[in-house]
């Protein structure tokens, strides 16, 4: 058992704030003899001297102010804790799991987990992020509270979040863009067709146009500096690669069809009306995060 209490941490931490035993004795609405008392009490315990009195005024010893920071920590930790025992007495959640597919703007994503951690920093967020059919199984096996994805299970309702438009690109180097003419379906199956590999145990090749050349990865951001440097062509959300069409670093594949898509992701809280309230919250700062950008987008 510590044989110094929190009560006694906390009088010497009163006492170094307000530069005094009077003022802290005010602060702590305690008397001045009891607040003198408990770091004496303090200072036997642990055979040390935390205060000397230079003046009119105590100040920390060397060992006092060691044993002063460690304090604050103590005491902010015990703080800490009842919180978190309070959020648990009205059913808050420890912590909110999220599984996103890589289609989703992960700017967008880091945003609303920096505005919630500074609503509940208590509360802990776990992001996982999932490609095609890895996106359905974290759902499926309750891997994940909130799901972010381009398909909704059956059993499951969810609310359409974002469209996600993709373009066929290729580095302008590449040979697709010497062509003199619109590209279609047999001329892609000529050249390496990058694709992103499921993360699921479904190992589903969506998009994959079946060409003999081919490049997977398991991360989009992989992939588009591959089709940077001329690897092979693919197609990507064109949010995800502005940078890089602003920059000339990937260019548009002149398709006679096929050159554009649309995905719709949508959100799905796992236990549906019965998700806890750190979980709706979460998700009620993520659409009111992408009405902005939409309306952003709008002007």
């Amino acid at each position: 058992m510590p044989k110094v209490s929190l009560e006694q941490w906390q009088t010497l931490i009163a006492i170094v704030d307000n530069s005094g035993y009077a003022a802290a004795a005010e602060a702590m609405n305690k008397s001045q003899s009891s607040i003198s008392y408990g770091v004496q009490k303090l200072e036997n315990i642990l055979n040390v001297q935390v205060l000397k009195v230079e003046g009119r005024k105590a100040v920390l010893t060397a060992v006092g102010k060691a044993l002063y920071r460690r304090a604050l920590i103590l005491v902010e930790e015990a703080r800490q804790m009842e919180a978190l025992a309070d959020q648990f007495a009205e059913g808050w959640e420890p912590n909110v799991r999220i599984a996103m597919d890589t289609l989703f703007p992960e700017t967008i994503m880091l945003e609303v987990i920096d505005q919630f951690a500074k609503l509940k920093p208590l509360t802990r967020i776990e992001l996982k992020e999932t490609v095609l059919s890895g996106t359905d199984e974290a759902l499926l096996r309750k891997e994940a509270d909130i799901v972010i994805g381009g398909r909704i299970p059956p059993g499951f309702m969810g609310d359409p979040i974002l469209d996600i438009s993709f373009i066929a690109v290729a580095s302008p180097t590449h040979p697709l863009h010497k062509t003199r003419h619109s590209l279609d379906y047999q001329d892609l199956r000529l050249h390496r067709q990058i694709v992103v590999s499921d993360s699921g145990s479904r190992d589903i090749d969506s998009g994959w146009l079946g060409a003999e050349q081919r490049l997977t990865v398991t991360n989009i951001q992989t992939s588009i500096t591959a089709a940077c440097q001329g690897l092979g062509y693919a197609w990507y959300p064109a949010l995800k690669i502005q940078h890089e069409l602003d920059n000339g670093l990937l260019k548009a594949l002149p398709l006679s069809a096929g050159g554009k898509k649309n995905i719709q992701l949508s959100m799905i809280y796992a236990d549906g009306n019965y998700a806890g309230p750190a979980t709706k919250m979460f998700g009620e700062l993520l659409q009111q995060r992408l009405k902005q950008a939409k309306a952003l987008d709008k002007r």
